[in-house]
């Protein structure tokens, strides 16, 4: 990771944000969105993703919570937008499938690409969570996408 990448979350405690610099064209840096085997890489145990307006976007993570919820706008290689939140299980906070939003962007920046997330509408109190989710999974993307060949 480069000086490119930055963190924010909002004091009020319902955003999320990440800036990373990807050492992989933008193309294959969706892929790592939009395909269930390179999700998996780098994010779950297992993804389910239908990467269309209205598509299922499902992602069991290692320790049992299942994110759940649907593709809401596809611009490919531009930007990508779902909805956010976990099926009920003991192990994950008491957030409804869909009840979130991430935003996802990808900026073609001198053979690399600058990819923007920004989680919104997350309920008070689980920012935290989320930020540290976010921190966590990020770097297993950037490995992953930045050591593909495709």
């Amino acid at each position: 990771m480069t000086d490119t990448n930055t963190e924010h979350t909002d004091a009020g405690g319902n955003l999320v944000e990440r800036t990373v610099r990807i050492s992989a064209r933008r193309e294959t840096v969706w892929k790592y969105w939009t395909e269930p085997a390179r999700m998996r890489e780098w994010w779950g145990v297992a993804a389910e993703l239908d990467p269309r307006p209205g598509g299922v976007c499902r992602i069991e993570m290692a320790g049992g919570p299942i994110m759940r919820g649907e593709y809401v706008e596809l611009d490919p290689f531009d930007r990508l937008v779902f909805t956010f939140g976990y099926e009920p299980t003991e192990q994950a906070p008491p957030i409804a499938p869909g009840a979130t939003r991430v935003e996802v962007t990808f900026v073609e920046e001198a053979g690399d690409t600058v990819m923007t997330l920004r989680h919104t509408g997350i309920p008070n109190g689980f920012a935290v969570l989320h930020a540290a989710g976010w921190s966590s999974h990020l770097p297993a993307l950037i490995t992953a996408a930045s050591a593909s060949s495709t």
